[in-house]
């Protein structure tokens, strides 16, 4: 069946919420950030406490890396043809990519070494914006053309030499998941050594006690916010406004239906359907429609002459 993203048309936003649970028993591991610990706040009704499980950032790397298939070191099949920058180290092996950067195209694998191939792309392309306002239609399109998924992901090149380092495009696809009403659950061990029970704990030796803290939750949600207004302003005409949304969707049905063990002691499962919460009179397509619609989509763009050719431009990483 053809996708219909025509209630999308004029909508500002895409909101989609999904109920998470945990897959055994009620607790869960949220995430920690260094000197603060869990990110405990208290809900804005006065009615309890709630707790980030996942953060903005990090879900947006999530959302990146189930399109890239490890084992391949490749895209997942649907998005064969996407262009991306591959690095490679000095024998010709895989390193790293710019899907897989937390920084993207501003990685210092990718900007950073002798091989100048992506530096110099960019230096070159955007040099009208060395002084004066930045062109956000004209970054768009050289961003499409590098890295198309970092328009989903966002960017930020942060170097002085390329523009004076005001170059960003800000997330158009963002996330996060918290949870409502939530206790401690607060349990503890023992690492043991039947060897040396008394020994020097800080040489890793002895038997150590430990505390452990873990979370329960009334509720557990998923937020998914896609700007579409913001993917319209890129000014890359219809054909990439619905690859972008497509491939949005794709990332959010595939985190939502494949492993939601985000980490030890966070392994979570969809509780219900996702509800997209605006435009109230759209529904989130199935994983399949989505999956066959991506290859037309991707091969229409590149016939525009939109993408990299070839698509994969691949730099080598030197010191």
């Amino acid at each position: 069946m053809p996708l219909d993203l025509s209630p999308l048309a004029t909508a500002p936003r895409l909101l989609i919420k999904a109920e998470l649970e945990p897959l055994q028993g009620k607790r869960f591991q949220p995430t920690g950030f260094p000197n603060l610990g869990h990110a405990v706040f208290a809900a804005p009704d006065g009615r309890g406490r709630m707790i980030l499980v996942e953060s903005a950032q990090s879900m947006a790397n999530r959302l990146e890396t189930l399109c890239w298939n490890e084992t391949a070191d490749d895209w997942q099949p649907p998005l064969s043809g996407l262009p991306l920058v591959k690095v490679v180290n000095a024998d010709g092996e895989p390193l790293t990519n710019s899907v897989l950067e937390a920084h993207r195209l501003n990685s210092p694998y990718i900007l950073e070494g002798k091989d100048k191939t992506v530096f110099d792309l960019l230096k070159a392309e955007l040099a009208a914006m060395e002084e004066g306002r930045v062109d956000l239609r004209k970054l768009a399109r050289v961003v499409l053309k590098l890295d198309t998924n970092a328009l989903l992901h966002g960017l930020f090149l942060a170097k002085k030499d390329l523009a004076g380092g005001r170059l960003r495009l800000p997330r158009a696809l963002s996330s996060f998941i918290e949870a409502e009403d939530v206790r401690e659950a607060v349990s503890g061990g023992v690492k043991n050594d039947s060897v040396s029970p008394s020994g020097d704990a800080a040489k890793g030796f002895g038997n150590v006690p430990f505390a452990r803290e873990e979370w329960v939750a009334k509720h557990i949600f998923a937020y998914f916010n896609l700007d579409l207004q913001q993917i319209r302003a890129f000014g890359l005409g219809v054909t990439v406004e619905t690859l972008l949304v497509v491939l949005a969707l794709y990332k959010i049905r595939r985190f939502l239906e494949g492993s939601l063990r985000l980490r030890t002691a966070c392994d979570l499962g969809l509780a219900g359907d996702p509800r997209v919460t605006a435009p109230k009179d759209f529904a989130l397509p199935p994983l399949a429609e989505l999956e066959a619609a991506l290859p037309g989509l991707i091969r229409a763009v590149a016939a525009e002459g939109l993408f990299n050719d070839p698509p994969a431009l691949t730099v080598t990483w030197r010191k």
